[in-house]
């Protein structure tokens, strides 16, 4: 049984309760049963309780993060009883998008007072997909009609829209869908994102990997869209050819596990399957180590910026590159880079620039 928790988030009035019915039909036909966890805050805000009724806002994230997980925890119980070899979870925003509307500082204080952190929320989605508000780039569809629990001008969901892209930056899987073309070409696109990360009908890995100079890290670390992880990466023997890898990933001392199985297709596709580990199970597979290899130990920076999302990993043996990562949907899809990173050279077909050549230097 195969069961797949994601977030559909977004900005206000970025069509996301349409989207629920596209997905519905879609995935639907695909032979998933698709479960929807409502959007918590609208819950919440409709039955009275509101950042501006209780005493500060903080405690209004509180109770929608308290209400979310519990919300999740009755859904995924009631997935596994479904009768269905394939259950999608489709939650009307996740845990996280509440830090777009707190400081930093009182934030933490509301997973501390929750005793959780922001890796275990974030990480505990296999997928994110943002829609961009109507705000930014179909300003003349904006509207508050259609939601009571919305308030926000133009100029302030534009606002929040990067804030909830910010918060969700350092998630692994994280797409962005922004407002080009007409509304029902933003529903194909992310049918189409949420199609390929499934991997239906198969499990493809699109991505274009590149060479690029040093980055400045004070810059990367002073930007909003910005997340440093720290990654541990060590490849496991393997029989028949496949690159077989586990992955500790977090930060501040926060952690997530995964093991990843990859076979190549082509070039740029790659069959790719990857489960979540318990620590448990990863130290136990750490036993397994192919010892030929050393461990791969980088930061990644994750960035966002015009819709898509680089992965900039440095490593601690070079002091003059870095190696940069998008995956795709297409192809063909076109790359624009911020213009603080100095492309080199595409290395996406060259081997001694992947992991796990890497691993052997």
């Amino acid at each position: 049984m195969e069961i797949t928790k994601i977030v559909i988030t977004g900005g206000p009035c970025a069509g996301k309760s349409t989207a629920m019915s596209w997905v519905q039909n879609a995935f639907t036909h695909m032979g998933y049963a698709v479960l929807f966890v409502p959007e918590t805050a609208t819950e919440l805000i409709t039955g009275g309780v509101a950042p501006w009724t209780l005493s500060a806002g903080k405690e209004f994230q509180k109770c929608q993060i308290k209400l979310q997980l519990e919300k999740e925890k009755v859904f995924e119980q009631a997935a596994k009883n479904m009768c269905k070899d394939k259950v999608l979870i489709v939650c009307d925003r996740g845990t996280l998008d509440g830090k777009a509307y707190l400081s930093c500082e009182d934030f933490a204080e509301v997973l501390d007072s929750l005793q959780t952190n922001e890796v275990a929320l974030r990480d505990d989605y296999a997928a994110v997909f943002h829609l961009v508000t109507a705000a930014k780039g179909a300003a003349e569809f904006y509207t508050t009609a259609n939601n009571s629990a919305r308030t926000e001008t133009v100029e302030e969901a534009s606002a929040i829209d990067d804030k909830l892209i910010s918060a969700w930056t350092g998630h692994p899987h994280l797409r962005v869908i922004d407002n080009a073309g007409d509304f029902e070409n933003k529903m194909k696109r992310l049918i189409a994102e949420i199609s390929a990360f499934l991997g239906e009908p198969e499990p493809f890995e699109i991505e274009r990997k590149f060479l690029i100079e040093y980055p400045d890290l004070n810059w990367l670390g002073s930007i909003p869209n910005c997340q440093r992880i720290e990654i541990i990466q060590t490849y496991l023997n393997s029989e028949n050819g496949d690159e077989v890898r586990v992955r500790q990933r977090g930060s501040d001392g926060h952690y997530i596990y995964f093991q990843t199985i990859k076979r190549k297709i082509s070039g740029v596709k790659r069959v790719e399957i990857e489960r979540r580990l318990s620590e448990s199970e990863y130290l136990r597979l750490l036993m397994n180590a192919d010892t030929t290899r050393r461990q791969i130990r980088k930061d990644r920076y994750c960035l966002t910026y015009e819709h898509l999302y680089f992965e900039i990993d440095v490593y601690p043996f070079w002091n003059d590159k870095a190696i940069a990562e998008i995956e795709l949907s297409s192809e063909n899809d076109e790359i624009v880079f911020p213009p603080q990173i100095k492309v080199i050279k595409e290395v996406t077909d060259d081997e001694s620039y992947k992991n796990a050549s890497l691993a052997k230097i």
